[in-house]
């Protein structure tokens, strides 16, 4: 019967990290090793200063807010769309369901036409 029989708890890793240093900085290089890991997009601290120590190459990502604003806006225009497709089925099952053929083909195609100038638009954008 060895240590961990009744398999209850964490399982001892193979390798343990066990071994810990302590770096200080004044409140400049503080400032200046946070932005670098915010740039990093490291998942913590501690892996961020193993990757650079030990040159491991990490990704350094660049937060522009105009592009961060045009991505929201983008964002939005297509949930805008995604709503309007939605709209746009409710609206034809609602139709066919309480009015004669006749006023439901009358109202669809007026649905289809404001949907051509909504597409004209778009393109038009473009």
């Amino acid at each position: 019967m060895g240590k961990y029989s009744n398999n209850r708890g964490r399982k001892p890793k193979a390798d343990p990290s066990v071994n810990r240093y302590v770096v200080r900085f004044n409140a400049e290089e503080k400032a200046r090793f946070l932005s670098m890991f915010e740039r990093s997009g490291a998942i913590n601290k501690a892996a961020f200063i193993k990757n650079f120590l030990f040159q491991k190459p990490f990704n350094g990502f660049v937060v522009d807010e105009n592009t961060r604003i045009f991505i929201n806006q983008l964002s939005s225009l297509n949930a805008l769309y995604r709503t309007f497709g939605v709209s746009y089925d409710t609206l034809v099952k609602t139709l066919r369901e309480n009015f004669s053929e006749k006023k439901c083909n009358a109202a669809i195609e007026r649905l289809r036409e404001a949907t051509m100038r909504l597409v004209s638009v778009c393109i038009g954008n473009q």
